[in-house]
């Protein structure tokens, strides 16, 4: 079979399902990781060979069941960055990317105003800052292995409940290339950060930036959600109960004013509903000038606060 007739093939069996967009997208992922050929191979080579479609014919299936193309593939690409993904960790989305780059931005900001005060103290501009950060709820590891990717200097370290998503997020440091300190931890059953025993203690173990990103979807809010998160994305990772939605938020905003540096910064995705009821949670814990941000969808998004 010609890659243009499995185009159309591809195309049909995927119509009643998928907008054309979706179709074109998937089929041009599938081209590259299937076949290591782009967009413009097709276009130069549309009567090029498939052989052995039993490949395609699978994907076809799954998509046909709407499983996310990402699961299929075992891939997602996250801030730039390639990331292993399966049904343990939940799939990198844009919007945790809108808060790394807030993140990045912070820091380096943090960062040079520290050495500005140290080279006044010290006379010695060439006085080094390491940033420590703690990713809470971790998953692929997407968020704290991109901070370190752009952050080289600070010691990152990332905490998950699941065994099984710190698998997949160490497998992604190592193709990325980082040296992450992964914890696996309960967070919910945490009462001191600095306790956990897998810390190495002669690094700090108070931090200049915590991150989270905690479950925040109220079961009320099923209804809202697509076949392809509802019926294969880990509940555990997405899901919270309708009488106590912020309850991963408060407790990782408790933990944090005791593991934070003076003038920390605690940072968390948010329920887009719930933007409101998480800064007045913030601001009755005491952290002050707090930011509610919203993403390129207009939805509040995202909570910068600092301790």
């Amino acid at each position: 079979m010609t890659l243009k007739e499995l185009k159309i093939r591809f195309e049909t069996e995927l119509a009643s399902i998928y907008d054309q967009g979706e179709i074109d997208s998937f089929f041009y992922m599938i081209l590259e990781h299937a076949h290591q050929m782009k967009r413009i191979d097709f276009i130069l080579q549309p009567n090029f060979v498939i052989d052995n479609i039993s490949q395609w014919n699978a994907i076809i299936a799954d998509l046909q069941q709407e499983k996310p193309i990402q699961y299929i593939l075992g891939e997602a690409w996250f801030y730039g960055l390639p990331f292993k993904v399966n049904e343990n960790t939940l799939i990198p989305r844009p919007e945790t990317e809108e808060l790394v780059e807030w993140i990045i931005e912070s820091s380096k900001s943090k960062v040079k105003s520290q050495k500005n005060i140290e080279s006044i103290l010290s006379h010695r501009a060439e006085s080094r800052c390491e940033l420590s950060i703690l990713d809470i709820g971790t998953g692929t590891g997407c968020i704290p292995i991109s901070l370190k990717v752009n952050l080289p200097e600070a010691e990152v370290f990332a905490i998950d409940v699941s065994e099984k998503a710190l698998e997949i997020a160490k497998e992604n440091a190592k193709q990325n290339e980082v040296n992450i300190n992964f914890i696996q931890a309960d967070i919910l059953q945490v009462e001191d950060l600095e306790k956990l025993s897998t810390f190495d203690f002669r690094l700090s173990t108070k931090f200049d930036i915590i991150v989270s990103n905690p479950p925040y979807v109220r079961n009320l809010e099923k209804v809202e959600i697509k076949k392809n998160v509802l019926e294969y994305e880990p509940h555990l990772a997405l899901f919270v109960e309708d009488n106590d939605p912020l309850v991963f938020y408060r407790k990782i905003a408790e933990l944090a004013l005791q593991s934070l540096k003076p003038n920390g910064l605690l940072f968390f995705e948010i329920n887009q509903y719930l933007g409101k009821e998480t800064l007045e949670m913030l601001q009755q814990l005491g952290y002050q000038n707090i930011e509610l941000r919203k993403d390129l969808m207009g939805n509040d998004r995202m909570i910068k606060a600092f301790l």
